[in-house]
Protein backbone atom coordinates (compact mmCIF):
# COMPACT_ATOMS: atom_id res chain seq x y z
CA UNK A 1 0.00 0.00 0.00
CA UNK A 2 1.40 3.77 -1.01
CA UNK A 3 1.94 6.02 1.74
CA UNK A 4 0.98 8.75 -0.39
CA UNK A 5 -2.28 10.03 -0.06
CA UNK A 6 -4.81 9.23 -2.86
CA UNK A 7 -5.24 12.63 -4.07
CA UNK A 8 -1.73 12.87 -5.05
CA UNK A 9 -1.65 9.77 -6.99
CA UNK A 10 -3.33 11.28 -9.60
CA UNK A 11 -1.43 14.37 -9.45
CA UNK A 12 0.78 14.46 -12.94
CA UNK A 13 4.09 15.49 -11.01
CA UNK A 14 5.70 14.74 -13.74
CA UNK A 15 4.52 17.41 -16.19
CA UNK A 16 4.28 19.99 -13.34
CA UNK A 17 7.94 19.85 -12.83
CA UNK A 18 8.33 19.95 -16.84
CA UNK A 19 6.34 23.33 -16.67
CA UNK A 20 7.52 24.97 -13.80
CA UNK A 21 11.46 24.35 -14.59
CA UNK A 22 10.77 27.08 -17.75
CA UNK A 23 9.57 30.37 -16.90
CA UNK A 24 8.68 31.00 -20.38
CA UNK A 25 6.56 27.76 -19.97
CA UNK A 26 4.99 28.83 -17.17
CA UNK A 27 3.93 32.61 -18.73
CA UNK A 28 2.64 30.49 -21.62
CA UNK A 29 0.23 28.45 -19.66
CA UNK A 30 -0.60 31.22 -17.77
CA UNK A 31 -1.42 33.57 -20.68
CA UNK A 32 -3.20 30.81 -22.72
CA UNK A 33 -5.29 29.91 -19.51
CA UNK A 34 -6.95 33.39 -20.02
CA UNK A 35 -7.57 32.08 -23.81
CA UNK A 36 -6.50 31.83 -27.52
CA UNK A 37 -3.40 33.67 -28.62
CA UNK A 38 -0.95 34.28 -31.14
CA UNK A 39 2.49 33.89 -29.77
CA UNK A 40 3.03 37.29 -30.49
CA UNK A 41 0.50 37.96 -28.20
CA UNK A 42 1.68 36.11 -25.37
CA UNK A 43 5.25 36.98 -26.27
CA UNK A 44 3.83 40.97 -25.61
CA UNK A 45 1.88 40.21 -22.32
CA UNK A 46 4.65 37.95 -20.40
CA UNK A 47 7.44 40.57 -22.21
CA UNK A 48 9.48 37.61 -23.06
CA UNK A 49 10.74 37.32 -26.48
CA UNK A 50 8.72 36.03 -29.27
CA UNK A 51 11.43 33.05 -29.57
CA UNK A 52 11.32 32.32 -26.38
CA UNK A 53 7.71 31.74 -26.35
CA UNK A 54 7.55 29.86 -29.77
CA UNK A 55 10.10 27.36 -28.33
CA UNK A 56 7.62 26.84 -25.25
CA UNK A 57 4.92 26.91 -27.22
CA UNK A 58 6.75 24.03 -28.89
CA UNK A 59 7.75 22.25 -26.10
CA UNK A 60 4.37 22.28 -24.62
CA UNK A 61 2.65 21.25 -27.63
CA UNK A 62 4.96 17.98 -27.53
CA UNK A 63 3.70 17.07 -24.33
CA UNK A 64 -0.11 18.07 -25.72
CA UNK A 65 -0.88 20.86 -22.92
CA UNK A 66 -1.13 23.03 -25.65
CA UNK A 67 -2.72 23.25 -29.36
CA UNK A 68 -2.53 24.80 -32.46
CA UNK A 69 -6.48 26.34 -33.28
CA UNK A 70 -5.70 27.28 -37.09
CA UNK A 71 -4.31 24.79 -39.81
CA UNK A 72 -0.86 23.57 -39.84
CA UNK A 73 0.18 25.24 -42.97
CA UNK A 74 -1.00 28.69 -41.35
CA UNK A 75 2.78 30.63 -41.11
CA UNK A 76 0.94 33.84 -39.86
CA UNK A 77 -1.84 34.69 -37.13
CA UNK A 78 -0.95 31.14 -35.62
CA UNK A 79 -3.31 30.91 -32.37
CA UNK A 80 -3.06 28.65 -29.40
CA UNK A 81 -5.08 27.65 -26.81
CA UNK A 82 -4.58 25.25 -23.86
CA UNK A 83 -5.83 21.69 -23.82
CA UNK A 84 -8.10 20.56 -21.26
CA UNK A 85 -5.49 18.48 -19.47
CA UNK A 86 -3.38 21.56 -19.32
CA UNK A 87 -6.12 23.51 -17.41
CA UNK A 88 -6.24 20.62 -14.95
CA UNK A 89 -2.50 21.02 -14.68
CA UNK A 90 -2.65 25.04 -14.49
CA UNK A 91 -4.80 24.80 -11.39
CA UNK A 92 -2.78 22.73 -9.69
CA UNK A 93 -0.37 24.70 -9.96
CA UNK A 94 -1.72 27.60 -9.02
CA UNK A 95 -3.43 26.31 -5.94
CA UNK A 96 0.16 25.40 -4.99
CA UNK A 97 1.62 28.41 -5.45
CA UNK A 98 4.64 26.51 -7.93
CA UNK A 99 4.11 29.88 -10.46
Amino acid sequence: MSSVSGTTDDVPWDDIGFVISSRYRVSVLDRLADGPATPTQIASDSESAVSHVSRALQELRDRSLVELLVPEQRRKGRVYGITDDAESLWRIIEAQQMA
